[in-house]
């Protein structure tokens, strides 16, 4: 059975929120305002560069400038993720995921695990870019038609970015430049796409697009937009991230601190 979708109910012109996205008290956005004055670190890349450690140790997050990926090639993925969202709904189940069956790729709406979790205001799309052998091109949408080129370009300048963070947190760690990228799997690391839509929500004061969370990952790098919502544990309290424009927002994810010889700071994330 097909979940139903958010970008659906949006569509729909819904005055209330459905009663399984409501948020109880203690998780709505006004409970985690964020403080302000403080500011998530700028990094400007480079593979020996010091503050990638001293941010990712600090906070866990930092915002990445000076990566070498064009802004056109942003504003063609993004056009790229907005096109495929944009069309007819039975286009897009034909790429739904189906986790009772064991596929992970492909379109999905978050669902709940037992009758009292509350769900997210979050439509996505989900699949691998790398390496090779775990490409599954069937489960890339075949529309928008330069899909699969803006999103292959992406990925060869995601994993030329990944590296080169990796790099850096392994020579801020002390560590041989390539031990981190090592442990992960080296060329074998597995590189993936997510697409998140946040549809317009009736009432955003009791939902979230994402819930408090720790990503299970090595490293997530966003792509974010002019939309704030995005917040980061720091010290105990939430921090906004700012919007800097064509910056990447790395976050260092789990995995990285069972590899780590010296602790780094995992923060947890919320999106709304």
């Amino acid at each position: 059975m097909v979940a139903e979708r958010v970008q659906g109910l949006a569509l729909a012109g819904l005055d209330k929120l459905p009663p399984q996205f409501i948020r109880p008290l203690n998780e709505r956005p006004e409970n985690s305002k964020a403080l302000t004055g403080l500011h998530v670190p700028t990094v400007s890349f480079s593979p020996d560069c010091k503050q990638a450690a001293k941010g990712s140790e600090e906070w866990g997050i930092f915002q990445l400038t000076d990566h070498g990926i064009s802004p056109e090639l942003f504003r063609r993925l993004k056009e790229a993720g907005e096109g495929f969202f944009s069309l007819p709904q039975e286009y897009k189940e034909q790429y739904a995921n189906d986790f009772a069956g064991g596929v992970f790729e492909g379109y999905g709406t978050k669902l709940a695990k037992n009758p009292d979790q509350k769900l997210e205001w979050i439509d996505y799309f989900f699949h691998f870019m790398w390496p090779t052998s775990r490409v599954n091109y069937d489960k890339w949408p075949k529309s928008p038609l330069n899909y699969r080129e803006v999103t292959e370009e992406y990925g060869e300048e995601m994993k030329r970015v990944a590296e080169g963070v990796l790099e850096a947190l392994s020579v801020g760690l002390g560590l041989e430049a390539g031990a981190l990228k090592e442990a992960l799997g080296g060329e074998e690391m597995s590189l993936e796409m997510k697409i998140n839509l946040y549809p317009p929500c009736p009432q955003p004061e009791l939902a979230l697009g994402v819930e408090a969370h720790t990503d299970m990952s090595a490293l997530t790098i966003l792509l974010p937009n002019q939309v704030p919502g995005l917040q980061v544990i720091k010290d105990g309290s939430w921090v906004s991230v700012d919007y800097v424009p064509d910056a990447l927002v790395v976050h260092v994810g789990d995995q990285i601190e069972p590899i780590s010889p010296a602790p780094l700071c995992l923060q947890t994330i919320d999106e709304n």
